[in-house]
């Protein structure tokens, strides 16, 4: 196995990691990752099989696990009973909890409610230059979310700041600022959903919270801990996955002098350029993939955006082609951590993109767009265009 070095947050890198990934990927499916120390998945078809792999998941074996930092307690306080970190039967049997409330019923109703406000929030377009992701890609999944989940959407920009002080955490450049930012963010997360829980209680509606505080199975019910994780986890994964992908695919699409209104253009945006670009994944007992053992205890890489983009699964895999057929992109995940909020993400995406360029015909690119140095995450810091 070839044993590569590439700093995540070298500038060249964070631009246009896919050189780096097609480079990984002629050496084979699997390559060492010096930098992260650990093996690390390029082709398609071992993303997929080591996403669905029952040997693997996302909770570290016990043996390896070691006290948490006092100063980050409130942060792993929500992720222990986070669906994406959990694996079965805790995880099985919260996912199920959660589906009867997040139903595809419930987030189709939800159209015409972000067809309006993508209109209302392109009314509010200045003329000249101005930053498309801040006053468009950003607002539109942060207040869908505070509707779906019936908390003031005045609060938006508070739970962004949460949200992106949390996220943090998951960057290849951790810092101790970082740390104790997304430790006091997840308190005051924590304290401000449990708030609207009570309420909710008292007086429930139709919304989210409520269905999440009355979803039961065989009499089981989400705990308090449980429904606070869940909401905090709809915001952060949701959100920054939908704001990088609009950005990337709407810079794309100017790039290349194209629009986008159908699903079939949102599934290549999400291919092309995807919001995250590594999954990991510790394995539980020896396991041999693509010709290599993996033994209990090793973390593994899912690159997606390298499965994406290779060429056995999709030819000429760096043209942008919105007619492309092929498998399902990996950029959602896959098996039993397949992301619950895709079918919510596809119409937020399908619907921005649409109203986007139906309104705005004339957009352009005002300045070349840069990505910020966030991986595993891969989305702009800002895009500045005309409309």
């Amino acid at each position: 196995m070839e044993h590569l070095d590439q700093s995540p947050t070298d500038p060249a890198f964070v631009q246009h990691p896919y050189a780096f990934y097609d480079r990984a990927r002629s050496h084979g499916p699997l390559f060492f990752w010096n930098d992260y120390k650990m093996v690390c998945a390029t082709s398609h078809d071992v993303v997929s099989k080591l996403l669905k792999a029952r040997t693997m998941g996302r909770e570290m074996p016990a043996e390896l696990a070691s006290p948490i930092p006092e100063h980050l307690k409130p942060f792993y306080d929500i992720e222990a009973h986070s669906m994406l970190e959990l694996e079965p039967p805790s995880h099985t049997r919260l996912r199920g909890l959660v589906l009867r409330a997040f139903t595809s019923r419930r987030i189709t109703a939800l159209e015409p409610d972000i067809r309006a406000l993508c209109h209302t929030l392109i009314d509010t377009f200045p003329a000249g230059e101005f930053d498309l992701i801040a006053l468009y890609g950003r607002l539109v999944p942060v207040i869908v979310i505070c509707r779906l989940l019936g908390v003031p959407e005045g609060d938006a920009e508070k739970l962004l700041a949460w949200s992106n002080a949390m996220v943090a955490m998951y960057q290849a450049e951790r810092t101790r600022a970082i740390e104790t930012n997304a430790a006091q963010a997840a308190e005051q997360f924590a304290t401000y959903i449990a708030k609207h829980i009570d309420a909710k209680r008292r007086a429930p509606s139709d919304d989210l919270l409520s269905h999440l505080i009355n979803a039961s199975e065989d009499g089981d019910k989400l705990s308090q801990a449980e429904m606070v994780s869940t909401c905090i986890l709809l915001l952060n994964a949701g959100h920054e996955a939908t704001v990088h992908t609009l950005g990337n695919g709407v810079a794309t699409l100017l790039g290349l002098g194209q629009t986008a209104s159908s699903l079939q253009a949102v599934e290549e945006i999400l291919r092309f350029d995807p919001p995250l670009h590594m999954f990991t994944r510790w394995v539980y007992q020896d396991v041999e993939i693509a010709g290599h053992t993996f033994k209990r205890g090793d973390q593994v890489g899912c690159l997606l955006a390298a499965a994406n983009r290779d060429p056995n699964a999709y030819p000429d895999p760096n043209t942008f082609d919105p007619a492309r057929t092929g498998p399902t992109n990996a950029s959602f995940g896959g098996g039993i951590h397949f992301c619950v909020g895709a079918p919510l993400a596809r119409l937020e995406l399908q619907i921005a993109l649409s109203v986007l360029f139906e309104r705005c015909p004339n957009l352009r690119l005002a300045q070349k767009p840069r990505f910020a140095n966030v991986y595993h995450f891969h989305g702009l810091d800002r895009l500045m265009v005309t409309s």
